[in-house]
């Protein structure tokens, strides 16, 4: 059985291949390095993390990248014994232009060596490659009409100005002119595009509706790649939009992948908002099954398009129970987990010293550049997380260290040691609760002062709130502040979830705005979800 979802936590635009008896599952990281998640599956029940390909400077620096920019809707393919990897770099997301750059990179392993990318376009984002049966490779992408009502966080359908086919190959590149072969249903704001072919049947999926609650897969087919393209009869074969009760929401965006035995099933976001629709884990992986009819077109299974939780699987696979996880920074390599923001020289930024996690303090909270921030995704509704700061010695108040529960520069809570003028070492508490454009901080409780030496750290977070602790020398844990907002450290909260496009992370952050970069140890970091 398949409990969805199948990739908890940030995980949005599920582009799905098989290669062997392997599948393949890669998704948006946007502003995270690496760039994009490829997670690996034998049964399509449980999902390990198998790398992230885009990790060095020659494939990808989102330094000046805004929040919510960088790596939307990859593709990953399977073709003529390479991994092919399409992808956008979204350099600009404000107002009327996007500036969307697409690469493509190749591996003969899904471990690597990840080529260097070859450029292909900027008419837009959410591109894909087909590869046809007759050898012949075809670049989908959606093109992004500027002349239009449509800004940033408000988008309208006349910028979502349809999809382009244009034939591409590795040695010369785009072939010939574009087309625009599909301009999507009534329902509008088409992207994402994926190709499938099936009894002289060319597929075309798309998400539409936008990442919100309107979200959905659109399908269409043609007998010719260049169209033209036939709406489905139902229009929609996944979605949530008219189904505000359902488990799962804003269902939308994936793709067809069928089984060795000829089983299909067709991959989705999806989020789990709490009360009042706001959805801390951001845009997740969702699956769901599917049937071909007699009328040749894909339906799933349950004869609904509303996306369930427990799913039948290929086979008896059952999912695996979520489990605390507790990291002791003793080794030379980050765990898996964790990531940091847009730079491609990580070491400016943190180092393993062998005993504990060294974070050098750069710039702000929130900075596009430089923020020593090393976090994971919030994967449950329900967890606490405790760290140890062992050294950090602050100098003045522009220098803090600490534990942060974080969405970008307008959506976080940080409990961190500081330095006060009346109390010299203290805790202090700030939070930006949503504020956008102008980022205002709040500072919800006095500063403490505490003693030199290591301290404990701790955040609980239940649904829509949160409570950060601390101690030293194994003294009880102290609550620190008032419980605070964690619904606000979502898609939806602040300027909303159609321009707020990762989820909550959770993790160890420095800052030193002197630019001296005082550095913080922590040594270790465990995250627990409620009931381990």
């Amino acid at each position: 059985m398949i409990q969805n979802p199948i990739l908890p936590g940030f995980n949005p635009d599920p582009s799905i291949c098989r290669a062997g008896d392997d599948y393949f599952i890669a998704t948006s990281t946007f502003e995270w390095y690496p760039g994009v998640q490829i997670h690996r599956s034998r049964d399509l029940v449980n999902w390990d993390l198998a790398c992230r390909p885009l990790s060095r400077p020659t494939q990808l620096d989102m330094r000046g990248n805004p929040d919510s920019g960088g790596i939307w809707a990859p593709c990953l393919s399977y073709a003529d014994g390479l991994f092919w990897l399409v992808y956008t770099d979204v350099k600009r997301l404000d107002g009327n232009f996007k500036d969307a750059h697409n690469f493509i990179v190749t591996a003969p392993s899904i471990v690597g060596p990840w080529s260097d990318p070859i450029y292909v376009s900027s008419h837009g984002f959410d591109p894909s490659l087909f590869h046809d049966d007759d050898g012949r490779k075809w670049f989908l992408v959606l093109q992004w009409n500027h002349i239009s009502n449509s800004v940033g966080g408000h988008p309208k359908h006349p910028a979502f100005d349809g999809i382009l086919l244009q034939e591409w190959s590795e040695a010369d590149g785009l072939i010939g002119t574009p087309k625009k072969i599909f301009s999507g249903s009534p329902h509008g704001l088409t992207e994402g595009p994926h190709l499938h072919k099936r009894n002289g049947w060319y597929y075309i999926t798309v998400a539409e509706g936008g990442t919100g609650y309107e979200h959905a897969v659109t399908m269409a087919r043609s007998r010719t790649i260049d169209g033209p393209y036939e709406l489905h009869p139902d229009t929609h074969l996944i979605t949530a939009k008219d189904a505000p009760d359902a488990p799962l929401q804003r269902a939308g965006h994936g793709q067809i992948v069928e089984t060795p035995d000829g089983q299909v099933y067709h991959t989705h976001l999806c989020s789990r908002p709490l009360p009042g629709r706001f959805s801390p884990m951001g845009r997740e992986t969702g699956i769901q099954k599917c049937e071909w009819r007699d009328d040749d077109w894909l339906y799933m299974s349950t004869g609904s398009p509303v996306p369930e939780v427990n799913v039948p699987g290929p086979g008896d696979a059952v999912p695996r129970e979520p489990r605390k996880i507790e990291r002791v920074f003793t080794g030379s390599r980050l765990p898996e987990e964790f990531q940091w923001l847009r730079t491609p020289y990580p070491q400016r930024l943190f180092k393993l010293t062998g005993t504990s996690l060294r974070l050098t303090g750069r710039e702000s909270v929130g900075s596009w550049y430089e923020q020593s921030l090393v976090a994971r995704r919030q994967e449950q509704l329900a967890y606490r997380v405790e760290t140890t700061l062992t050294r950090f010695d602050p100098a003045t108040y522009q220098q803090a260290a600490g534990l942060t529960t974080y969405y970008n520069r307008g959506k976080f809570h940080f409990l961190a040691v500081s330095w006060n003028a009346q109390l010299g070492r203290c805790l202090t508490l700030m939070s930006c609760a949503g504020d956008w454009p102008d980022g205002r901080l709040s500072f919800p409780a006095d500063p403490v002062a505490i003693a030199d030496g290591p301290i404990e750290l701790a955040v609980e977070v239940r649904g829509a709130t949160q409570q950060f602790f601390w101690r030293q020398d194994d003294a009880s844990w102290m609550p620190f502040g008032p419980e605070l907002d964690a619904s606000v450290i979502s898609d939806e909260g602040g300027r909303g979830e159609h321009a707020s496009f990762t989820g909550a992370f959770v993790g160890m952050l420095a800052y030193d705005i002197t630019g001296q970069g005082k550095t913080a140890d922590f040594s270790k970091f465990s995250y627990a979800p409620e009931g381990t």
